[in-house]
């Protein structure tokens, strides 16, 4: 599928109140004068409902990378010790407190 026609149907979308479910979504663009082929593209659609225009384009041409979710508590091996040794990573540290080390 074309990234081009996909932004084509994004653009008809625009103003379809959200969030809305795969059959309000082919009503509305039925409604604008979608062509054939962007009714095919909507119809390939899980029947779900519809937060955002753009989860329609990201369901029909994912781009977004996927996202790993990491330990942020802590820093990566190769970034070496946080700075403030471990006060960097206390949630209530003392504030102003003179640290040696």
């Amino acid at each position: 599928m074309e990234p081009a026609s996909v932004a084509e149907l994004q653009v008809l979308l625009e103003g379809v109140p959200l969030p809305s479910e795969l059959s309000e979504l082919v009503t509305y663009a039925l409604r604008q004068g979608a062509t054939g082929e962007q009714v095919a593209m909507l119809r390939r659609l899980p029947d779900r409902s519809y937060d955002t225009i753009d989860e329609v384009g990201e369901e029909l041409v994912p781009v977004q990378p996927e996202f790993e979710h990491e330990d942020a508590d802590s820093p990566r091996e190769e970034s070496g010790a946080p700075p403030g040794t471990e006060a960097y990573t206390q949630l209530h540290p003392e504030s102003g407190a003179v640290r040696s080390g």
